[in-house]
């Protein structure tokens, strides 16, 4: 059965996609530790990370960044943390997360009853601040 990232790709479940190219797209989750937590995903179900040709590695990282730099411009957090944890989804995907201490890269913190408008206004503002960087690949 294909992953709910490759189902949210494919239009068959709704999704907070904010970035989308050839290769993969980037989203934001519906189970997020801070506002702005996005996750950037291949479009090629690869289960673990360290199967994934060096290519798609490179791209993915490359991405991270662009979404990383609107991410900090959107929610001026210290940093953006990365996480690459896999377990709940078996479908290679890298969280970046909005951080102002290690605490807030603490998964027991999701907040798993996410309100719909707040993901909807982070989506906005992320989407806003990968326009005002240049970024084409800004999906919605």
């Amino acid at each position: 059965m294909a992953s709910v990232f490759t189902q949210i790709m494919a239009g068959q479940i709704p999704g907070r996609v904010v970035w989308q190219d050839s290769v993969c797209v980037a989203l934001l989750t519906n189970r997020p530790i801070r506002p702005g937590h996005a996750l950037v995903v291949p479009r090629q179900e690869i289960d673990h990370w360290i199967d994934m040709p060096a290519e798609l590695t490179e791209h993915l990282f490359r991405v991270s960044q662009a979404v990383g730099k609107a991410i900090q411009h959107a929610f001026t957090p210290t940093k953006v943390g990365v996480a690459i944890v896999g377990l709940e989804v078996k479908h290679t995907h890298i969280h970046l997360v909005p951080i102002d201490g290690p605490e807030d890269l603490d998964f027991s913190r999701q907040d798993m009853n996410a309100k719909a408008e707040d993901l909807d206004r982070a989506a906005v503002r992320l989407r806003a601040s990968l326009r005002k960087l240049g970024y084409a690949e800004v999906a919605g």
